[in-house]
């Protein structure tokens, strides 16, 4: 009997990967990694905007077809599989996010356009994009004194990477592409609405994941945020707020099937179920095999952590978190979601601006190994991870990098380490704030690319955060939870799957490989973890007065007794 595959397509910051997965057991057949072409790595910037960041939607297009095509050729090559493109039950979409598109009434986006072609605020705005932080702020103001039931959901202050805020900042400087905008359109819901040819706005089915997490939409309030509270932001935005649909989908429904036009593009059967989109960490945990109790840490240029918890039983609202979403990852399930606004840019940073020579002389392999052999606390450094802004738990991207210790004899290697070791006690600030609200964490699994090739990093992660840290088995688990949640919008009559539970058991493993903490580790990290918080609460808690003065002797104290031993 021929097998059933699913189609994952992982829309990430630099590129797209499209991932061939057998439904029966998880088998991925084979994959293909098309990289952006458009300005760095497929980030538009500008010198003179360093808030700004840019996708062009071209980007999107052409990734797909040259993606899917040759993970295809590459999967029917292997004579060992039983594979062919018929045998495909559907597609699955997972994005970056928050990124919104500009797009007129029939969905097309205006960055496709003549008119529009090399205009940056046409292009999708994304999810590092932070030239909104004054609308974020305002957004905020708003909603406390108006709506304050919006801020409980979405941690208490609204982001300047998100939704409303990147739209009401295109009205205030670009009129034009605002008023030609009919609508703005996550690419997590774009993209599969191309593919099932739904992009007209009475079509296109907006998910459950970014609307729930972005977009202020709630069912508590009615769904999205109403027209009086919109138009006191800008008169305009109650017009795209009666473009949005008065319900939502979950990944576990089709956005459409696919359109014939993509079905001869791609060579796949026409009519398949494309699954409605989700963002890249939401469905990574799905990947990973989320479940109660589980933290999932999607770790790339940024990292994203995802819980999940029963909706039929209570749960706190949690200040800081990137909101508390229904059905955003699992149908039945609110999705928790928090993270760090930078953690692969900043080692990238360090590479490619910062050591002498940049990339040509370090890499990061020759970092790792030099900071292998620092041991923790040795190089009496401390660094605060917020070069990108703080996400979780502060949600202020007006906070930026701090490295405390430097000396004379301070090398690349130990101010490698010490980053890494910023970004592992920022994960444990956001472990404590979930199970300080009742979010237990029983379970750590870390996975992307950082937790596949960093044992260093992972390691140090066990140590700060002391917790036993497994590594999700797939190193692709964003496109395989794609994959996963294509298999169940197919539905049984196709092969598929008829939920996630089943999906998942079937689909994702049982991480093996497996870090535990080392206890000698562990003490020296909870005084670093110390100050650490006193400088996270210091810089970053708004009106916090606290005294200073002892960190750096403290470290310096840290740094003689680990010589000393």
């Amino acid at each position: 009997m021929s097998g059933k595959y699913t189609l994952g397509l992982d829309f990430g910051t630099n590129s797209v990967r499209a991932l061939i997965v057998d439904v029966r057991d998880g088998r991925e057949l084979a994959s293909y990694v098309c990289n952006y072409l458009h300005g760095d790595v497929g980030v538009i910037l500008r010198a003179d905007q360093p808030d700004l960041a840019r996708q062009h939607p071209a980007e999107y297009i052409r990734g797909i077809e040259m993606a899917v095509t040759q993970a295809m050729e590459f999967a029917a090559a292997e004579s060992s599989h039983d594979f062919s493109p018929r045998h495909v039950i559907g597609i699955g979409v997972d994005t970056t996010g928050s990124t919104p598109l500009p797009v007129d009434g029939n969905g097309r986006a205006l960055g496709l356009q003549a008119e529009f072609e090399n205009n940056l605020d046409a292009m999708a705005w994304l999810w590092k994009d932070h030239t909104a932080y004054a609308e974020a702020e305002e957004i905020t103001a708003a909603a406390q004194k108006q709506r304050p039931a919006y801020l409980v959901k979405c941690g208490g202050r609204y982001s300047s990477e998100w939704f409303w805020a990147k739209i009401l900042r295109c009205a205030r400087v670009a009129p034009r592409v605002f008023e030609a905008a009919q609508s703005w359109v996550e690419i997590a819901d774009w993209i599969p609405a191309v593919l099932s040819g739904t992009t007209a706005l009475s079509k296109l089915r907006r998910g459950a994941c970014a609307a729930g997490h972005k977009c202020l939409y709630n069912t508590r309030w009615g769904g999205f945020p109403d027209k009086a509270f919109l138009s006191s932001l800008h008169p305009g935005l109650a017009r795209i707020g009666q473009s949005l649909p008065a319900t939502c989908a979950t990944v576990a429904d089709a956005a459409g099937g696919l359109s014939p036009e993509w079905s001869t593009k791609l060579g796949l059967p026409a009519g398949i179920p494309v699954a409605v989109g989700a963002f890249d960490a939401h469905l990574g945990a799905v990947g990973a095999g989320i479940e109660e109790g589980m933290l999932v840490k999607v770790m790339g240029t940024s990292t994203c952590d995802i819980m999940v918890m029963p909706m039929k039983r209570p749960l706190a609202d949690i200040p800081g978190l990137c909101g508390i979403a229904d059905e955003s990852v699992l149908p039945g399930y609110f999705g928790l979601e928090a993270g760090q606004s930078a953690v692969g840019d900043i080692f990238n940073w360090f590479v490619r601006s910062i050591c002498p020579g940049g990339p040509e002389q370090a890499t990061h392999e020759s970092l790792t190994a030099a900071a292998m052999a620092v041991r923790p606390g040795e190089s009496g450094l401390l660094t605060l991870d917020w070069h990108n802004g703080n996400r979780t738990v502060l949600v202020d991207q007006r906070l930026t990098g701090l490295t405390m210790g430097l000396t004379l004899h301070s090398t690349p290697g130990e101010i490698y380490r010490s980053l890494i070791e910023a970004t592992a006690f920022g994960a444990r600030v956001i472990m404590e704030r979930f199970e300080k609200y009742g979010v237990p964490v029983k379970r750590v699994v870390n996975c992307g690319g950082i937790a596949a090739r960093s044992p260093l990093a992972m390691q140090i992660y066990a140590d700060v955060m002391n917790r036993t840290v497994a590594v999700s088995r797939s190193t692709q688990t964003c496109a395989l939870g794609s994959a996963i949640a294509a298999s169940v919008a197919a539905g049984t009559d196709r092969g598929g799957h008829p939920d996630f539970r089943s999906a998942i058991k079937a689909m994702s493993g049982v991480p093996n490989v497996v870090y535990d903490p080392r206890l000698s580790d562990v003490a020296v990290y909870e005084r670093l973890y110390k100050l650490y918080v006193q400088l996270h609460d210091a810089f970053g808690v708004r009106d916090h007065q606290a005294a200073l003065s002892n960190v750096m002797k403290d470290l310096l104290d840290i740094r003689d007794g680990v010589h000393s031993r």
